[in-house]
């Protein structure tokens, strides 16, 4: 029984002011086309589908493309919520897509929903949870202690009474770690102080395999047959080095699985340049790669730069993140200052100066002391007979 594992699509997603609508339907796309060359039996998507509770009209379309789309393959789509779905929103006509083998879990009432299809070698039980809390979940089960993610997973898994002779495949999205293993994190994730949500992965060791989301860069945990498919786009500069990919996990008899990452194509990729503005926006250096990616840009010029965004977007349109590194951006600014006592005996413009020649390593110009007494208000002379009283 073949697999296709994806999470974390985050449809409506915005990343530093560009719309990642675009991405998202490029990679659907690329999507169905594996679907259509594997011809896998079910298609998982580990929650996440939106990336707000409340998603915009735009999302909402290009997530009903894309199960239309899919409802026209010959397969079963099981899909689950993510901590930033609204399971209420998400289970929408669920009753009337199962019908059309879309079966679609937004909330655990207490009930681990399974969905049973067969294969050559007999039964598969998948397993849909989705994301859960421990308070929620302590409401289903009074008797029981939960006080941990943990503890909640361990009472949802235990109330089905599963069969781990037989197959069965889990579909979660929660935080789950290994033991002496240090899984990878991204910005673009929402993460709790202190890993409170995590949960140890041997509590789901027993599934033939676990069709995770949550983490967006694509790994296992502990097993190979535990793992994040990670998100089909980067969503964050510390995402950029990673590959995307959707995976293909192929079932046989009991005990009997490999798993094959599909690679995903971005529309424009995301990437980072270093070095000076005039060497970066050369045609050199520009026509090396795609000028349309998304950029983290960080120059390195010593000198000031009028509008620096303006003239790398007029080489780079795409450019989402302009940051400096330079003998000024290095400096440690708990050093510059003198002592309290020492500072406040000071005047705004005497600290200013001290403040500039500190970080720039010169003084201050003729040109540039005129502007500074402008904006500070001080007549011109006035430092001169204030030094000499």
């Amino acid at each position: 029984m073949k697999l296709l594992h994806l999470a974390d699509l985050h449809i409506g997603k915005t990343v530093n002011g560009f719309s990642m609508i675009e991405e998202q339907r490029h990679v659907f796309r690329q999507v169905i086309g594996y679907i259509q060359k594997e011809r896998p039996n079910a298609v998982l998507i580990a929650g996440d589908v939106y990336d707000r509770a409340v998603p915009g009209v735009e999302a909402v379309r290009v997530f009903d493309d894309f199960l239309t789309e899919l409802s026209h393959e010959d397969v079963t789509v099981l899909l689950i919520s993510g901590n930033h779905d609204s399971p209420e929103r998400l289970s929408y006509a669920s009753r009337l897509l199962s019908d059309k083998r879309i079966h679609l879990c937004g909330a655990f009432d207490g009930t681990l929903r399974t969905v049973t299809l067969t294969d050559e070698y007999g039964e598969v039980n998948f397993r849909l949870l989705p994301f859960i809390k421990p308070a929620s979940v302590r409401e289903m089960f009074a008797e029981r202690e939960i006080e941990s993610y943990g503890d909640a997973l361990a009472a949802a898994l235990e109330s089905a009474s599963i069969d781990y002779t037989a197959r069965n495949v889990l579909v979660s999205h929660q935080f789950f770690t290994k033991a002496g293993e240090n899984p990878v994190r991204s910005e673009s994730e929402l993460n709790p102080v202190g890993g409170l949500d995590a949960i140890n992965a041997e509590l789901v060791s027993r599934f033939d395999y676990v069709a995770l989301g949550h983490l967006h860069g694509a790994q296992t945990v502990g097993y190979e047959h535990i793992r994040y498919a990670g998100s089909p786009i980067k969503y964050s500069f510390s995402e950029w080095r990673q590959e995307k990919s959707v995976s293909l996990a192929e079932l046989r008899e009991k005990g009997g699985i490999t798993v094959t990452k599909l690679p995903l194509t971005p529309l424009r990729d995301m990437r980072e340049i270093k070095g000076e503005l005039d060497i970066l926006t050369s045609e050199e250096i520009s026509s090396q790669a795609d000028k349309e990616d998304y950029l983290r840009v960080i120059l390195t010029d010593e000198k000031e730069i009028i509008d620096p965004m303006g003239k790398l977007r007029g080489v780079y349109p795409n450019v989402m993140v302009l940051d400096f590194e330079n003998s000024r951006t290095s400096i440690d600014l708990g050093t510059v200052s003198a002592d309290s006592e020492k500072a406040g005996s000071l005047s705004p413009y005497d600290l200013f100066s001290e403040f500039f020649h500190e970080v720039s390593g010169t003084v201050m110009s003729g040109e540039q002391m005129a502007i500074v007494r402008e904006l500070l208000e001080i007549p011109l002379g006035a430092q001169e007979t204030e030094d000499e009283g």
